[in-house]
């Protein structure tokens, strides 16, 4: 259990993409005349790991910082400003000449999704060089790795160094790669330096090449991971370290929209247990995140603070008991 520090200026800093969801929902693939399609909704949304990331935790409580790049255009803007309303500090941004990548998102009706991402995704912001805020902070949360920034090994290496001679209890969400591909044994270096990996079904299926929930998580931990999450959807998550292993069932919810649900289910992980939460407690709360979250459209649009998530699980509870 992490004891509470308050001698660091941030609970979490959260490292990695910002951007905006174009969320396109209800597409219908017949089209209307020669050049035209209908939808039954299109929304422009503020998005990107890091960024939903940090948003989160701020609702949550947590002092939080975002290290990102934004362009220096409206998508750049819409951005800053939402993390600015949500309590996050701004300062470690970095402007950039480069365009704030804008992603296409294809929502189905159950809330699944397929994205269109395109050149703007590549822009490295080079974190590595700005490693010396990473000591005022607790914790850090790689919002993509194997996405950019955190697509080279030696940008990955450096960040991580940084942050575990600094102390700090680490993160890593992961991403299917869309422009640089790397296995595993190309961080071999750098994962045993990862306190928490929380991959999707999909992505532990890709790096390990394993099916079942728990060889993925051996692979994992062969690599030195200390522990490992695999979220499994409608299903819940999977936990396993050293010395145990556990399953633990998903929220009831109406999926509207999953865009972002494994972000806020990274943050809601993340801050109970800088809180101090033993590890079950903190996964049922991740779960409750990130299940709220996948009942509105958009990444940061369902999930206002933490009393509201602990209201949730009280109500998932309450349901459960009249079912025994």
């Amino acid at each position: 259990m992490l004891q509470a520090e308050n001698n660091r200026k941030y609970d979490i800093i959260c490292a990695g993409m910002a951007l905006v969801d174009c969320i396109i929902k209800g597409f219908d693939p017949n089209p209307v005349s020669a050049s035209g399609y209908r939808a039954a909704s299109c929304t422009l949304n503020i998005g990107g790991e890091a960024l939903n990331e940090a948003i989160t935790a701020s609702k949550l409580g947590m002092r939080t910082a975002i290290l990102c790049a934004l362009g220096n255009d409206e998508a750049g803007e819409m951005n800053f400003r939402a993390l600015a309303n949500a309590g996050v500090d701004t300062g470690l941004i970095r402007r950039s000449e480069q365009p704030t990548p804008v992603t296409t998102m294809f929502v189905r009706e159950d809330g699944g999704r397929q994205s269109i991402t395109n050149s703007a995704h590549r822009y490295n912001f080079h974190p590595e060089r700005c490693c010396s805020c990473l000591a005022d902070s607790r914790a850090l949360i790689l919002g993509s790795l194997f996405r950019a920034p955190f697509d080279d090994p030696a940008v990955i290496h450096a960040v991580l160094s940084s942050a575990k001679a600094a102390d700090l209890l680490i993160f890593a969400d992961t991403k299917l790669p869309n422009f640089r591909f790397l296995k595993l044994e190309d961080l071999h270096d750098s994962l045993p330096m990862i306190d928490y990996i929380t991959p999707n079904e999909d992505e532990a299926r890709y790096y390990t090449g394993k099916h079942d929930p728990e060889d993925m998580a051996d692979v994992f931990l062969r690599h030195g991971i200390s522990h490992v999450v695999i979220k499994l959807g409608k299903e819940g998550c999977f936990y396993k370290d050293a010395a145990r292993s556990m399953l633990l069932p998903a929220c009831e919810v109406q999926a509207v929209d999953a865009t972002g649900a494994g972000d806020n289910f990274v943050a809601g992980l993340a801050s109970e247990l800088l809180r101090g939460s033993p590890v079950a407690e903190a996964l049922h709360f991740a779960n409750a995140c990130g299940a709220i979250c996948a009942s509105a459209v958009g990444a940061c649009t369902a999930l206002h603070d933490r009393d509201q998530v602990n209201r949730f699980l009280r109500a998932q509870q309450q349901k459960q008991m009249l079912f025994l």
